[in-house]
């Protein structure tokens, strides 16, 4: 009897942790997003996972390197160098950002985006750019230059028509290394937001 009600509580013990186990593993991704929204995440930090953390609450802090002229909406915060840098869209929450953000220390929480350049999305633009209704952006008009830096594109004297070019060849690209025939690039929808004094 000894033997049966030891061997069945061994059993039950067993079956106890494989249970547990299996249950902490599958919400894996939910604890990985919700401990991302609970942390301040620094801009590299943030980069570097992105691509696990798209439509997830998360928290992160960077210098303000630059404030959108056309009325505040949109800001971009830099992590360990120039080439680090992600977009912080103010939305209907935050409204729009003070000039007081630039060259501060800003932490933001929002949720993080993905968007997604294909041969579809450069379609669009080129038949935007034909029929004059595309956005012009920046002092040239080709372009916010910290959005150029904040992708990966070459900055200055750069034609809109240079632009997708450069785009279709990066897709080409990744689509050869990693058979993805599109570029991700990721930004913040912006809830709320503090300046470090």
């Amino acid at each position: 009897m000894k033997k049966t009600l030891l061997g069945s509580l061994a059993l039950f013990g067993a079956l106890t942790l494989a249970a547990c186990g299996s249950n902490t593993s599958s919400n894996n991704a939910t604890t990985t997003a919700e401990a991302s929204a609970a942390r301040v995440m620094d801009v590299d930090s943030l980069l570097s996972a992105a691509e696990t953390l798209v439509d997830t609450s998360i928290t992160v802090e960077g210098i303000c390197t630059h404030i959108c002229s056309h009325g505040g909406g949109k800001i971009f915060l830099m992590g360990s160098d120039d080439t680090r840098t992600i977009r912080v869209e103010a939305g209907k929450a935050i409204g729009s950002f003070p000039q007081a953000v630039v060259n501060a220390i800003v932490t933001i929480r929002g949720t993080l985006r993905e968007q997604r350049i294909d041969e579809a999305y450069l379609t669009r633009w080129e038949e935007q750019v034909k029929s004059q209704t595309a956005e012009s952006h920046g002092d040239s008009g080709a372009g916010c230059e910290s959005e150029q830096k904040a992708r990966g594109e070459a900055t200055g004297a750069v034609s809109t028509a240079d632009r997708i070019a450069a785009f279709r060849q990066r897709i080409a690209d990744r689509k050869a290394k990693e058979g993805k025939d599109y570029l991700s690039f990721y930004y913040i929808d912006g809830e709320s937001y503090t300046i470090q004094e």
